[in-house]
């Protein structure tokens, strides 16, 4: 008989996520790594991220990836993969980021069953968070995370969980790669579901904005504040966030904060912090003590305006400062009874 006349069966999306699973469960359980099971799994991931992508050759099959994507939460190989993720190399990690990511898009009949899984299995988010500790799974870990806080409900979560806190610190890891992709989950959480942050910021302004202010705002580092003081504008910008935005700029010791930002040598961090000085200066209800910092300022601060330029023409920026200067020159004093 020649070789290669009957060609193997192609496997059912069933049969490789049963076989991925007893893969995982075998590396899960057992003592030290076995180079064949790690190889087979390999192959096994690629597959997987095959089918739910597709490939040179061919588009991906909706029928097929529903029934993959089914199959992988109804088994719990979504958590093996993610638990076992340390063991495997390189290549393989990034194909298990991409399934992982690609999975919380998919629908079967109608409906994101990531969601509903990842709601079920709230620790995975504990577990992907504290990646940001492990260098070796750090980026892998953070890119699947903020693919699950697309989910409404799990960003939910993870902003009134305790993790939040440790955010403020794993932004200043002295790594610049994962302090850089932590930034970028804070930032996802604190922009994308509007209302859900809205809500948040309100219950819990007064730590978390002393939090801000004293570990973003104010550290040491030029890019934690130069992406401090931007995500903050990008917050209180968002009318959805309008009653923060209000009490925010009501604050004297949150006015001295960013007049200290305008000061810095840094243009970028000038004009970020501009984006937010504007709101205080627009504020028609300033308080007595708001008015009275910007009157004993306002030689500086006009000054200041007077030379301050950006790189390219931008329209929108010099009507801002026009009329932050405006509002700056026609300050009077009020009574602070």
């Amino acid at each position: 008989m020649r070789k290669g006349l009957f060609k193997s069966k192609p496997k059912t999306p069933a049969d490789l996520v049963r076989q991925t699973r007893d893969v995982l469960v075998y590396l899960d359980t057992a003592g030290p790594k076995r180079d064949d099971k790690l190889a087979e799994l390999n192959k096994l991931v690629r597959e997987l991220k095959s089918v739910l992508y597709g490939n040179s050759e061919s588009e991906p099959v909706p029928e097929a990836c529903a029934q993959l994507t089914q199959e992988i939460f109804r088994a719990n190989t979504f958590r093996l993969l993610i638990i076992c993720l340390p063991k495997l190399n390189l290549e393989a990690r990034k194909d298990v980021t991409q399934v992982v990511a690609n999975l919380q898009r998919q629908q079967v009949h109608s409906r994101l069953i990531a969601s509903d899984y990842l709601e079920a299995n709230l620790d995975l988010m504990d577990l992907l968070i504290s990646g940001y500790e492990d260098l070796d799974i750090a980026l892998h870990y953070g890119g699947m995370l903020r693919e699950c806080i697309r989910h409404q409900s799990i960003a939910k979560h993870v902003l009134e969980s305790e993790h939040l806190k440790k955010f403020f610190d794993y932004i200043q890891l002295p790594h610049f790669d994962v302090a850089a992709d932590a930034a970028a989950t804070f930032k996802e959480l604190l922009t994308r579901h509007k209302s859900t942050v809205a809500e948040f910021l309100s219950k819990n302004y007064d730590w978390f904005f002393e939090e801000y202010n004293s570990k973003l705002l104010e550290s040491e580092n030029y890019i934690t504040r130069r992406q401090g003081v931007k995500l903050l504008g990008d917050m209180l910008l968002d009318r959805s966030n309008s009653a923060v935005m209000v009490r925010y700029v009501s604050s004297k010791d949150n006015l001295r904060i960013l007049m200290n930002l305008l000061r810095e040598s840094s243009k970028g961090i000038q004009i970020e912090a501009f984006h937010v000085f504007k709101l205080f200066a627009a504020n028609q209800n300033k308080p007595p003590d708001i008015v009275g910092i910007l009157i004993a300022n306002r030689s500086k601060l006009l000054r200041l305006f007077g030379g301050f330029k950006i790189d390219k023409e931008d329209e929108q920026f010099e009507a801002d400062k026009a009329q932050v200067v405006k509002e700056i020159a026609e300050l009077e004093p009020r009574d602070q009874r």
